[in-house]
């Protein structure tokens, strides 16, 4: 751990053993003010973190990590395009991918890499237009009805969570679908409801070598031909790739193949040409408006201070949890239905990203890092795991987020909505004593005796942290500008830990053991050397 950082712990240590003793109630009986010195806004959002367990001297250490760690001269890296991803010697400029034209350039190895951005995002224009014009015609010439994504991880997570959050912006006469797992179910119940005349491929592989997506898109090729023919390849089928050769093989026209780079993560490509199935389901303007809401929070991210700057504070308030207090995970509960998949898409931002056992000098960490992060859209998950969250004795930080405007605006849903919203954080923060719950069950009734017995059953801890993130609305923007939110996050957090969150060789490994064991399986190799675990599993498999 770099000395500054290690000198910043031990006043921040201090301050958890001071704070881990009050209850949030004291906390907030102790400050009229508390919300307003504990929350923050932009762009019509809202940031209330006056629930998390807190006060102004932890607050202001933690901000003290943020120069300790040096992140404005990480940030200065990012954006001049460094290798900042040591240990693949690759830049992370994700952000280049959503700055705008005509606002300067950003130079990657000597060359700004904006021109070549630009250019594929306007051939995503037009190819958009084709399709939503009809003028795209499939091999027996009608226009495409259907479009299916396939690809996994970074390649599916990202457009597939992003189609769901914006619903109410689909395109009416084209259903965008997607497909990741190597699982048959996932393509064969998808090539059910489809036509092979009318529907659209979008193979999303950047080497067009990844085991899932190939087997994937090999099954649709064949599924197509068998009612087309082979010609029809080229009218059915996309790409987003950068290996053109493969691409070319696959029978895929390159000039239907559509690029990006290697400084751009799977996890963080969004915004690149893999969008185009987003931008297929909702048009490219508004995935121009996603992008525009994911520059506008990194330019908030670029500039605002540590305890204004929203992205910041939410990668404090985790290290504090986590670091500081212990917790070991987090539970994200968006209280909407459209961000019912944002949970899982930030699975793998956050724990791919972050979830490494060594600083970037290649040392063991001396710290916890990366909480695993669950969640499911409340209402839902009140009636699933919200009581081990309210009276399971585990310190588990939830992070609310709800919108003041609903995208679905059905009458009487959003005013309950958000009351269950408030509610649970209130109560998480609240709880409930003995007393109070005696209190109540004699209120209501019930015998001294009878209430004695039940009130242990009905009392709850509370001092449970929580954060609330409120948005306008779901829409391009906000959407676009909330992912930015969490990319900038993570890369907060892995600066302050020294880590190096653009490599993912855990996911690496398990793809090389199951290179080496499919041969195996499929009887064209001898099972030497495995371990017996591994080895009986393959023999009751290859039983007959």
């Amino acid at each position: 751990m770099k000395p500054d950082i290690a000198a910043a712990w031990q006043p921040l240590a201090a301050a958890a053993g001071s704070l881990r003793e009050i209850h949030l109630r004291e906390l907030f009986a102790a400050d009229g003010q508390r919300f307003a010195n504990f929350s923050t806004g932009w762009e019509g959002w809202l940031l209330d973190y006056s629930k998390q367990r807190i006060d102004v001297n932890a607050l202001s250490l933690l901000c003290g990590l943020w120069q300790a760690a040096d992140l404005p001269g990480w940030i200065a890296r990012m954006r001049g395009g460094e290798l900042i991803n040591h240990t693949e010697r690759r830049a992370a400029l994700h952000i280049a991918l959503r700055h705008p034209a005509g606002k300067g350039p950003i130079m990657c190895g000597g060359h700004d890499v904006m021109p070549a951005v630009h250019a594929e995002l306007e051939k995503m224009r037009r190819f958009c237009g084709e399709i939503h014009g009809r003028h795209w015609r499939g091999a027996t010439g009608e226009p495409i009805s259907d479009v299916v994504n396939i690809g996994i991880g970074g390649s599916d997570l990202g457009p597939r969570m992003a189609t769901q959050a914006l619903m109410a912006f689909r395109h009416p006469e084209l259903r965008v679908h997607f497909v990741a797992n190597l699982d048959g179910a996932d393509l064969a119940t998808t090539l059910a409801t489809l036509q092979p005349r009318t529907t659209l491929f979008v193979i999303a592989s950047k080497t067009f070598t990844t085991q899932e997506t190939m087997q994937n898109a090999a099954s649709a090729r064949a599924w197509l031909v068998a009612a087309l023919g082979e010609a029809a390849v080229a009218r059915h089928f996309v790409a987003v790739s950068t290996n053109l050769g493969e691409v070319a093989r696959f029978g895929i026209d390159p000039a239907n193949a559509f690029a990006f780079w290697d400084w751009v993560g799977g996890r963080y490509s969004l915004w690149s040409v893999i969008g185009l199935p987003l931008a297929l389901a909702v048009g490219f303007d508004n995935f121009e408006k996603l992008l525009a809401g994911a520059h506008a929070m990194d330019q908030h991210f670029f500039t605002a201070p540590p305890q204004a700057n929203l992205p910041g504070l939410l990668a404090l308030l985790e290290i504090w949890n986590t670091n500081c207090l212990g917790a070991d995970n987090r539970a994200l509960l968006p209280y909407s239905q459209s961000l019912g998949l944002l949970p899982r898409y930030l699975q793998q931002l956050e724990m791919e990203s972050n979830g490494k056992p060594v600083d970037r000098q290649g040392a063991p960490l001396e710290c916890a890092v990366a909480p695993i992060l669950w969640g499911e859209p409340g209402t839902n998950g009140q009636h699933a795991f919200y009581q081990l969250i309210h009276q399971g004795h585990r310190l588990i930080p939830c992070e609310f987020i709800a919108c003041r405007n609903a995208d679905f605006d059905l009458p009487g849903h959003h005013p309950k909505l958000l009351a269950n919203c408030f509610a649970q954080s209130e109560a998480l923060m609240r709880g409930k004593t003995l007393n109070e719950a005696t209190a109540e069950l004699l209120a209501g009734g019930m015998a001294a005796d009878e209430a004695a017995r039940l009130a242990p059953f009905r009392s709850f801890p509370g001092n449970q942290p929580s954060t609330t993130l409120l948005l306008p609305r779901i829409d391009p923007f906000n959407l676009g500008a909330l992912l930015a939110l969490y990319e900038h996050k993570v890369f907060a957090e892995s600066v302050i830990w020294d880590i190096n969150p653009f490599d993912q060789w855990g996911v690496e490994y398990g793809k090389q053991l199951a290179s080496r064991l499919l041969p195996v399986i499929e009887g064209k190799a001898p099972a030497a050397g495995l371990d017996s675990s591994t080895a009986g599993l393959i023999a009751y498999c290859s039983a007959r």
